[in-house]
């Protein structure tokens, strides 16, 4: 009995070589990735307005 089964092994080996055809999507879609720069940027700073408002309040100087 082996020790490792060896059709794992080769599975292993072809999903290795699915993924290294891969092509870089951040290349093929530069725009996409802007988009979600810029979304992620306007998302942080909403989130910092609302937590430096909800600080300002707890502190009573609004």
């Amino acid at each position: 009995m082996a020790a490792i089964d060896m059709s794992l092994v080769a599975r292993g080996e072809a999903a290795l070589a699915q993924l290294a055809k891969r092509k870089n999507f951040a290349a093929r879609e530069p725009g996409v990735i802007v988009v979600f720069a810029i979304v992620g940027a306007v998302a942080i700073l909403m989130i910092a307005l609302f937590i430096s408002k909800r600080m300002a309040a707890r502190k009573g100087t609004v």
